[in-house]
């Protein structure tokens, strides 16, 4: 990319920013899809959307610039400092009609363009609530294949979240369900296909996680911060996000900064127990050395499994079924002893819903 020219550069950033748009689209955010678009748009004609973006030109796409941005703007909606454009946000009360949102948008980004700019430094943390409901599932998978209690770690865990799942309800369209009836996170018909083995309740005995750039759920900053990232036309990724920072206070998890090597790297299985790994949408963002490393460490580990403990992979990565194939969201289910791997089902970018094979 060394060799290309501004004005080509400039083509590529709206490019990717169109892209995004289409994606935003795609997976329900009417209010994204409107402001990139024309967002695109500005940085061609060097507006002000080309000077918040200056210097950046020469990201790689899985930055997710435009995402950054959009977290950023967000950010002050959120905090009250840009009420005109507050109107068109649903996340604070505003009606889920964005057509005219564009002016306020860009009124934005003139008046606040050094803020936003540093953001784009920021990677989107998406703590994804959602993605819970193939957790859970394949949780529930793991207990039919070995009953008992569990240890629950994640790489790639931003806030851990998802490390509290057992928390979680899942309720079910017949009334059935698992998790507490009493939780603030609840996952209203999650699934399809056929239901994972139901048990009254997932038990929990150790949880934590690593994140190269870990937050707490329990500060204002940070709950900010993921709220921040959260498409604010969708409303009910919000409610599972704020129920789920609530829980946060009452369960503890923590998540320590460290890479994903390092942490699996400490892992130990314990006799009794099923040891579960769980990471959703981040094995793409690590270095392949890194992910050949880590399948050497579980492959050595389940290499042990037996009386001293049991081992699960439980995943929700994009990923081919077979080569030339198309990516597919799957979970996917490897245990030790044996190294048996499944494909358990398909799930939705966000989670929801989960359909299980």
């Amino acid at each position: 990319m060394s060799g290309r020219g501004p004005a080509e550069l400039t083509m590529r950033l709206a490019r990717l920013i169109r892209e995004q748009a289409a994606a935003c689209q795609e997976l329900g955010s009417a209010l994204y899809a409107l402001l990139l678009t024309p967002l695109a748009d500005d940085v061609l004609a060097g507006g002000p959307g080309a000077a918040v973006f200056a210097g950046h030109e020469r990201d790689p796409g899985p930055a997710a610039l435009s995402l950054r941005l959009m977290g950023g703007v967000h950010r002050l909606v959120l905090q009250g400092r840009a009420p005109e454009l507050a109107r068109f946000y649903p996340s604070v009360g505003g009606p889920d009609d964005p057509v005219d949102a564009w002016p306020a948008f860009r009124d934005v980004l003139e008046q606040h363009r050094a803020e936003l700019q540093a953001g784009l430094d920021q990677p989107p943390q998406t703590n994804e609530v959602g993605r819970a409901a193939a957790l859970i599932g394949g949780l529930l998978h793991v207990l039919a294949w070995t009953p008992g209690p569990l240890r629950l770690f994640e790489v790639g865990a931003s806030a851990g979240l998802n490390l509290r799942a057992d928390h979680f309800r899942v309720a079910l369209p017949d009334g059935h369900g698992v998790g507490p009836s009493s939780s603030p996170v609840v996952l209203d018909d999650p699934w399809r296909g056929p239901t994972p083995p139901l048990t009254p309740a997932l038990e929990v005995v150790e949880r934590a996680g690593c994140d190269v750039s870990p937050l707490d759920p329990t500060t204002e900053e940070d709950r900010l911060r993921l709220t921040s990232y959260v498409w604010p036309d969708q409303l009910e990724r919000l409610a599972r996000l704020r129920g789920a920072l609530d829980l946060s206070v009452q369960v503890s998890a923590a998540v320590h900064q460290m890479s994903a090597v390092d942490f699996v790297r400490r892992l130990q299985l314990v006799p009794g127990t099923t040891t579960v790994l769980w990471n959703s949408v981040v094995w793409q963002y690590l270095p392949a050395d890194e992910r050949t490393s880590l399948e050497q460490i579980l492959a050595e580990l389940g290499g042990g499994a037996g009386q001293s403990g049991r081992l699960a992979h439980l995943e929700l990565e994009p990923r081919r079924r077979m080569p030339g194939a198309e990516h597919e969201f799957l979970v996917r289910l490897r245990t030790w002893p044996g190294g048996q791997h499944r494909i358990l089902g398909v799930a939705h970018p966000h989670g929801i819903p989960t359909t299980w094979e």
